[in-house]
């Protein structure tokens, strides 16, 4: 806003606003001028300062120095005592800093915001716990699926009856050992679950030389990858409303990842196939869709109203929570100062 204050000095108020993107209404409140400060008047039903110092001395003494408020108001009265409502007495306390919860109360910490950066395979993995019903009620299996971030790509999973610590540790000792993992590359992602902080798990990470990282606490967004690859995988027309056994959860995810690693084209990766960018082969792909393109193009120009088609780019990186940057700002800056270089 200090900003759009400056430019509306130098082009206008309304087309400062526009190329900044901000409110009139909140340029307009800043630049209206702050009245003087009045003083707050005393209202003539307030307790005066002697008042107050005896309810705080009733209070404080023996009597009711560990009762509450209400407590001493309802035995004054019985007394035939008045001195003022049970709301000034809370008040009264509140301004000596004697008005708290008297228990004692859980403080949470506040957590940090993981922001994390994938610019190729085997550098950042997300992974995750999900159920699937059993063959009766309140019978579950447990899948476990460890997934790159950057291509999509599902290195390892695992159904089994529990959730367990060791289960988890041999599961991303097995597929870090799989896909060649070395000290310092890696970094594994996960929420807060039982298992994802369990001690074996971080004694696993700390020795393959792995960097773990979090969710905060009750936050999906933080594990967003995870939860998007449960909700394709239930939400397969084929996926059944229960699993009669463990082998039949087990055959059921053979078939749906080698469908998932293989064949799904991802939206988020270009409609590549999460192997094809998992294994460095998206550039060659890229071409041939781009051949295949040129060729459209070339025999019906005419259907192609915006020029020559390009296929869907590979992003060069994939956040977990990105940095909060003010990027539409900047240009919107840059649209301003060239309006302002203009107009001068």
């Amino acid at each position: 806003m200090e900003a759009t204050v400056e430019f509306s000095k130098r082009i206008g108020k309304v087309p400062a606003c526009e190329a900044l993107g901000a409110s009139r209404a909140s340029l307009y409140r800043r630049l209206r001028p702050v009245p003087k400060a009045t003083m707050q008047r005393r209202s003539h039903r307030a307790l005066s300062c002697e008042e107050r110092q005896q309810v705080l001395e009733v209070l404080h003494s023996k009597r009711f120095v560990d009762c509450a408020p209400p407590r001493v108001f309802a035995d004054l009265l019985d007394e035939g005592t008045y001195l003022c409502s049970i709301r000034t007495m809370y008040r009264i306390l509140s301004a000596q800093g004697e008005a708290k919860e008297r228990r004692n109360q859980l403080r949470h910490p506040s957590y940090k915001r993981p922001e994390l950066l994938a610019t190729g395979p085997n550098q950042l993995w997300s992974w995750d716990i999900t159920k699937l019903k059993g063959p009766a009620k309140w019978t579950y299996f447990y899948l476990y699926v460890l997934l790159d971030v950057f291509s999509r790509y599902v290195v390892g999973w695992m159904v089994a009856h529990r959730e367990s610590a060791t289960l988890a540790s041999n599961l991303i000792d097995q597929s870090c050992m799989k896909q060649a993992v070395e000290a310092g590359q890696l970094t594994v992602h996960a929420d807060r679950g039982p298992s994802m902080t369990s001690k074996m798990v971080t004694l696993l990470l700390s020795d393959l030389g792995v960097l773990k990282s979090h969710s905060r606490p009750y936050t999906s967004n933080d594990n967003p990858f995870s939860e998007s690859q449960f909700r394709t995988l239930k939400y397969r027309p084929d996926f059944p409303e229960r699993f009669g056994s463990l082998e039949d959860a087990r055959a059921f995810c053979r078939t749906f990842f080698a469908w998932y690693n293989q064949q799904h084209c991802h939206s988020g990766i270009g409609l590549l196939t999460p192997e094809v960018v998992h294994y460095g082969l998206a550039q060659n792909v890229i071409e041939q869709r781009k051949k295949s393109l040129e060729v459209a193009y070339t025999k019906h120009p005419e259907r192609f109203v915006q020029g020559q088609p390009h296929p869907p780019s590979l992003p060069d990186a994939v956040w977990i929570n990105p940095p909060e940057t003010n990027q539409e700002a900047n240009e919107n800056y840059t649209k301003l100062e060239n309006k302002v270089s203009q107009s001068c």
